[in-house]
């Protein structure tokens, strides 16, 4: 295993192994290219390598966290091994369902660390998109008031469980600030979606948010149609998204216009 803190070195090695399964590794691709363009802030990078090919990454935030490609046994234990060897501390790991489970008993066995599954999420690839019909009363604008989408995307975060961010320059920072974002209007705004810029062919639909008072009207579903069709437009040759495996009806509506499910992945967090 290669470990850097060098984000153009880790492209060089191992951009090609990320850009050959956009989908896959969509959450890899917009946060190591967010990095790369903004500074990584200690953000550690590793590879595995055999045979003169990448067969895996990761990559250390700050924070703690810790995230994976997918890895059978053998190689999450190698990973592992090295990072615990390294003097590594991992507050959390996220991957796919399987890696992140091989992946915590490791760390387990090499730290004595003793992992507590947390987050999940199901990811989506886009097929044929179908729109709704009838659709809702439309039509989509482009994005409005900044403030405005700091405060919907502050209304997202606490319905999904997550600390919202009020501040614009924490929000700037954040998983939301280099978003492009979409309204649906029915005599203002009524659903949002916000979609990811384009890296290795692939756009991510993230996140999508309908006001409480608002839902089961279709709104959201418009929406996601609607940043979905400019995504296709755009020349995306993978538009994904991921969905709340417990949430039924936001999981049915995706499939609804066309999305459909590709892997299932978990968070472990680590004593």
């Amino acid at each position: 295993m290669q470990l850097t803190e060098d984000v153009d070195d880790f492209l060089a090695r191992a951009g090609d192994f990320l850009c050959s399964r956009p989908a896959l590794h969509t959450s890899p691709l917009t946060t190591v290219e967010k990095l790369r363009l903004n500074g990584t802030d200690g953000t550690t990078f590793g590879w595995l390598e055999g045979a003169g090919e990448v067969s895996a990454v990761c990559y250390r935030r700050p924070t703690g966290r810790l995230t994976l490609t997918s890895l059978d046994l053998e190689g999450a234990d190698a990973i592992a091994a090295h990072l615990a060897d390294f003097g590594t501390s991992l507050a959390s790991v996220i991957a796919e369902d399987h890696t992140a489970t091989a992946f915590a008993e490791a760390w387990r066995r090499h730290t004595g660390a003793t992992p507590a599954p947390g987050w999940r999420a199901r990811l989506h690839r886009l097929g044929t998109l179908t729109p709704q019909a009838p659709a809702p009363e439309g039509p989509a604008a482009g994005a409005r008031d900044r403030a405005e989408i700091i405060r919907w995307c502050a209304e997202f975060s606490g319905a999904v469980g997550e600390t919202p961010v009020t501040d614009a320059d924490a929000w700037a920072a954040s998983p939301f600030g280099d978003k492009h974002y979409t309204f649906w209007e029915t005599n203002g705004p009524v659903a949002m979606a916000g979609s990811t810029s384009m890296v290795a062919g692939m756009i991510r639909v993230d996140p999508v948010y309908t006001p409480a008072h608002l839902r089961g009207r279709g709104y959201a579903g418009a929406v996601t149609v609607a940043v979905s069709e400019a995504a296709l437009a755009a020349g995306a040759t993978d538009v994904v998204l991921y969905t709340d495996p417990a949430n039924v009806t936001s999981n049915a509506l995706y499939r609804r216009i066309g999305y459909v499910p590709i892997a299932e992945f978990t968070g472990y967090v680590f004593s």
